[in-house]
């Protein structure tokens, strides 16, 4: 309960928001985040490192350029990703397998089995300010997803952070036949 009332305090001075989500019985769970204004507590200037580089490569070499270190960036994680799941046949072990990969990486990232597939969600966005700075990170993170997962599924971005969301939720769905 001490914890509770931290949380609430901070929440009253725009640090931290909470959505509520019904799960069965009892209270709605509370899930908690930063908000923009905790940025300036914990400053990164990996941020706006990672920002300012991609405004001097586009600056420099273009949009097109840009394009290209964006894609050298998305087939490295390609390879990087499937060598770490080639032992990995199923696509359950694929999608908890890149869940792990993921957390690593700091996207705290979970595997959930439903009636239509998987959710994949992912619950930070370490990159969220190069994100917003190239769209196309986002964009080559669903195609690398695809490659990784299989030509044996469907996956589609449900939620996203950019957008508001507080999390980037991710459908999986075993391809029909």
């Amino acid at each position: 309960m001490a914890v509770r009332l931290h949380l609430y305090d901070l929440a009253d001075e725009g640090l931290i928001s909470f959505t509520e989500q019904k799960q069965g019985r009892g209270r709605p769970a509370k899930f908690w985040q930063l908000t923009d204004a905790a940025q300036d507590i914990f400053p990164d200037a990996h941020q706006s490192l990672a920002v300012d580089l991609i405004t001097s490569v586009k600056q420099a070499f273009g949009q097109k350029g840009l394009d290209t270190v964006v894609t050298a960036h998305s087939t490295s994680q390609l390879n990087n990703y499937t060598g770490q799941l080639s032992g990995k046949k199923t696509l359950a072990s694929r999608v908890k397998g890149l869940a792990k990969i993921r957390t690593a990486e700091g996207y705290m990232a979970s595997a959930q089995e439903d009636a239509q597939g998987w959710l994949f969600s992912e619950n930070h966005c370490p990159i969220c300010f190069a994100a917003k700075a190239c769209t196309k990170l986002c964009a080559n993170e669903l195609w690398v997803f695809s490659e990784v997962l299989g030509p044996d599924v469907t996956i589609e971005r449900e939620e996203h952070i950019l957008s508001g969301a507080r999390r980037c939720l991710y459908r999986i769905k075993p391809k029909a036949g």
